[in-house]
């Protein structure tokens, strides 16, 4: 019988704790839940108001991967659903809004992805992403390259970015916006990975086509688009290891010269979060009180 914890007053029936999720390191799901309840004060207020699809993978990275975007067999009565619009018609999603529900959905052993809008306003980007790419043999150490001329050309238009690692091997960047849909966010964002790719053609390419990827970092500008989500802030990856979409200071990234210097695993996550906080707090609440609209 699994064990039975109360969460918050939640009864919630957590399963095969001593299950080794990650061969490499041994990581167990034990530990997979033991890292979102240390994380889930940054974390949760990253995934509230926004319809969650869940990348699960219940026998580890090495098993079966998949996604789940309506809301699962079994889900909690006391878990928060919304009905979401979508072009095949409207489908019914989770919201993890508290400490409970995240433990319930950490339990299924999921990444997270978010799309770039609250439930409450599914026509407005509130967001705007950049999936940063590197095609072998680039590395995350050119994407800090081409986020540093990100930052500078989105601060340029009043538009401040953050940065995240992919958990993966790229990298990521965020800002708050407003007062724009998904195809106009998207379209400013394709502009500006045309610009990148025409300002340092040796290094960017914006079309997906995998033969131009090689060596190259992929600005994947296509995340914006509202039927889109990208990888939490603070989610565990299914990779090898216990890798994180771990926020970084613009610091870190100016000063990247190898990849490991950006390579963070469940482990190093709580230490950062007492040294520097959420790094990405500003998204929550803009500077000023409001988000740049986006051009």
């Amino acid at each position: 019988m699994a064990p039975i914890t109360v969460v918050e007053g939640r009864r919630l029936a957590l399963s095969n704790l001593d299950k080794v999720l990650y061969p490499a390191t041994g990581f167990t799901k034990g530990e997979v839940l033991h890292y979102y309840a240390t994380v889930a004060d940054v974390l949760l207020p990253h995934l509230r108001d926004r319809p969650l699809s869940f990348l699960r993978y219940p026998d580890g990275p090495d098993g079966q991967v998949f996604f789940v975007k309506n809301v699962p067999a079994g889900t909690p009565e006391w878990v928060t659903t919304a009905e979401v619009p979508r072009s095949e018609g409207p489908a019914r999603m989770v919201l993890v809004q508290d400490l409970p529900s995240l433990m319930w959905a950490a339990n299924l052993v999921t990444e997270f992805h978010t799309p770039q809008w609250v439930i409450g306003a599914p026509g407005e980007a509130d967001r705007i992403v950049f999936d940063l790419d590197p095609g072998p043999p680039a590395t995350v150490v050119d994407c800090c390259r081409v986020a540093l001329w990100l930052r500078e050309r989105l601060a340029a238009d009043g538009i401040e970015a953050y940065a995240k690692t992919s958990g993966s091997k790229g990298l990521h960047l965020l800002a708050a916006v407003r007062g724009a849909s998904g195809e106009r966010t998207s379209a400013y964002a394709k502009g500006l990975a045309v610009q990148a790719e025409k300002a340092m053609p040796r290094l960017v390419v914006h079309r997906m086509t995998r033969s131009l990827r090689p060596g190259k970092v992929f600005v994947d500008w296509s995340q914006n688009a509202a039927r889109k989500t990208t990888a939490a802030p603070y989610t565990l990856r299914a990779r090898a290891e216990p890798t994180v979409s771990a926020p970084v200071t613009w610091e870190e990234v100016a000063d990247c010269r190898t990849p490991r210097r950006l390579d963070f695993k469940a482990g190093d996550i709580a230490p950062r979060v007492q040294d520097f906080g959420d790094l990405l707090a500003p998204l929550l609440a803009p500077a000023g009180g409001g988000a740049p609209e986006v051009p």
